[in-house]
């Protein structure tokens, strides 16, 4: 069933709910600190891996090698998730968005080798570009929170690919063990912050939303797509988030996009259907 669905359309998939999940975290941000949203948003995908999957049997089969890389995967996940949080607590979300595409920019550029790709590359720029309405800001804490998360966002990607990747170890489990190393790492600067949610059934069950959206559905949709497609064409599809945020606004929330925004997103779904992986060379 896996391989007969396309890569393509589990990135789509993950897309689509990478922004399902703010909507969820509207209430919460309400009550609760943004570390506290953080650290419930991970807590509650952990405890849905770990019922699902119960990863530590996978633990235990695994070499000294790839639990370095699934420890140093939950790091940047805690990290990343925290970062994102406080940034937007600041910082316009276009701008977070827009600066969490940059350093993936260089992850698709490295691997260009052709022409037809390279204009891909600046088509999807161009229309990221004005989609997400690159905006400087004079709050300089919330500028370094956007960066340290468009770093780690990159990081992500690429540790993510390469868990992937990994011989005898089915894709979700890896998966499910980064996202408990994540949980324990994000505890103690996000659990005191997230104790309304624990008196409150109306915000816990948003938080299982938040998780549910934003880290389970995506990231193992993520995972599945990793796993057929080359770094370098998953970093490019990535400039098809800001365009599935201006398609779900307008659906959902009824804030329909201006003439310019809607050129954007033809520019980016262009660009991504431009891009060819290359074949492999015959042995």
């Amino acid at each position: 069933m896996r391989r007969t669905v396309p890569p393509q359309a589990y990135f789509i998939v993950s897309a689509v709910f990478h922004y399902l999940g703010p909507a969820f975290a509207v209430l919460l941000f309400a009550r609760i600190d943004p570390l506290g949203v953080a650290w419930l948003r991970i807590a509650a995908a952990g405890l849905i891996f770990s019922i699902w999957r119960r990863p530590w049997r996978a633990w235990r089969l695994l070499s000294w090698g790839t639990r370095r890389l699934v420890i140093a995967w939950g790091a940047v996940l805690a990290v990343m998730n925290c970062c994102f949080y406080l940034a937007i607590d600041r910082i316009p979300l276009g701008t977070v968005a827009a600066a969490e595409f940059a350093p993936v920019i260089v992850l698709a550029a490295i691997a260009v080798r052709s022409l037809r790709n390279l204009l891909a590359l600046v088509l999807a720029v161009g229309g990221v570009y004005v989609l997400t309405d690159i905006r400087l800001s004079h709050d300089w804490i919330g500028m370094v929170f956007t960066a340290l998360n468009a770093v780690l966002f990159a990081a992500y990607v690429v540790l993510g690919h390469r868990m992937s990747r990994v011989e005898g170890l089915r894709r979700i489990d890896g998966l499910a063990l980064a996202m408990g190393v994540a949980s324990v790492l994000a505890l103690p600067v996000g659990l005191r912050a997230a104790v309304p949610a624990f008196t409150d059934p109306g915000l816990l069950a948003a938080a299982v939303g938040v998780g549910v959206c934003s880290s389970v559905i995506p990231y193992v949709a993520d995972q599945l797509a990793m796993a057929r497609l080359k770094r370098s064409t998953f970093a490019l599809m990535l400039a098809l988030l800001p365009a599935t945020a201006t398609v779900i606004g307008a659906v959902v929330l009824r804030q329909f996009p201006r003439p310019a925004e809607l050129a954007a997103v033809a520019i980016i779904v262009v660009a991504v259907g431009l891009h060819r992986e290359r074949e492999p060379r015959s042995p």
